[in-house]
């Protein structure tokens, strides 16, 4: 009788490419045997042409390769978007250091020696599927929500962004590829994230000719940073939202928008560049017009309506 629990569950597919006939011989048995799905490859182009395919679920590489080497192909279908979350375990007699530190700086999750050890092998390709399968279920949940996200590495790079997202990033006419980010808006993301930005953990840049609003959020993995965008004194932005929902004042909606992020007046007047006092009398307008009593009731309503 089937069950979902076995004869129907979905076989992760793992590419081996490696151009020893041996190797692939021992790796297709031991990982067939173990439940996946096996695609081979003999060399790198031959993976590349592969992947335009086909995407596996983790890739197996070889790293001493007749003409392009394992370091080589990693690094070319890591351009692709698409693969920047692909997992690439490095197999190799190599035991020097530098090619360890080669193989992780190309894109490698692993790193794994020959002559393998099979069950160490498959414990690691397990544990790396799981990882993937975390990371891939948390950008479906994070597209889904509409959200303007986007994740870099700690040099700035795109690696990923939500469809909203890459809207702002690109401008009207938005392409499917990520773009990449001018060199100072990488540097304010990059201060951003170290704390080293006086702007309560924002910043202002410009991209395609329009002012942003860029938030740190949190760091998804080691290289991997997530930053939430927002168009400034847009219909989009936060603000905007707040002003339309609750009739606001331009001001009020700023001042209710850091209330919501958990600003005190003082800190809110030196941000606006006004008094606590003037804070203090444009929350007092936000009170009636939202219809509560206290801050932390404000703050409730302008973050369900900004989280909606």
């Amino acid at each position: 009788m089937l069950t979902p629990s076995s004869e129907l569950r979905r076989r992760d597919t793992v590419l081996v490419v490696d151009d020893t006939p041996e190797t692939l011989n021992l790796l297709t048995d031991t990982l067939d045997h173990a439940g996946f799905t096996v695609l081979i490859a003999t060399d790198g182009q031959a993976a590349l042409n592969l992947l335009e395919q086909i995407t596996p679920d983790l890739v197996l590489m070889d790293a001493m390769m007749p003409g392009m080497n394992g370091f080589e192909t990693c690094k070319r279908l890591k351009r692709d978007a698409l693969f920047s979350h692909l997992p690439v375990i490095f197999m190799t007699g190599l035991s020097e250091s530098e090619h360890v530190v080669e193989g992780l700086a190309c894109g490698g999750v692993d790193y794994v020696r020959k002559p393998l050890a099979l069950d160490e092998l498959l414990a690691r390709i397990r544990v790396h599927l799981g990882n993937a399968r975390q990371v891939n279920e948390t950008h479906g949940v994070i597209d889904a929500s509409g959200r303007f996200l986007f994740a870099t590495d700690r040099r700035g790079r795109i690696l990923w962004s939500t469809p909203k997202a890459r809207q702002l990033l690109s401008g009207p006419a938005s392409r499917d590829a990520d773009p990449g980010l001018p060199a100072d808006a990488v540097e304010q993301l990059m201060r951003l994230r170290r704390g080293d930005s006086s702007s309560a953990a924002r910043c202002r840049v410009t991209l395609g000719g329009r002012p942003l609003e860029c938030a740190f959020v949190s760091s998804l993995g080691p290289d991997e940073l997530l930053f939430r965008l927002a168009e400034i004194n847009g219909a989009d932005s936060d603000g905007g939202r707040l002003q339309t929902r609750f009739g606001l004042t331009s001001r009020e909606a700023e001042v209710l928008l850091w209330v919501s992020r958990g600003k005190p007046n003082r800190d809110i007047g030196e941000i606006l560049n006004i008094s606590p006092r003037t804070v203090n009398k444009h929350l007092e307008q936000v009170f009636v017009k939202l219809g509560v009593e206290n801050r932390a009731a404000a703050a409730a309503a302008a973050v369900r309506h900004i989280t909606r």
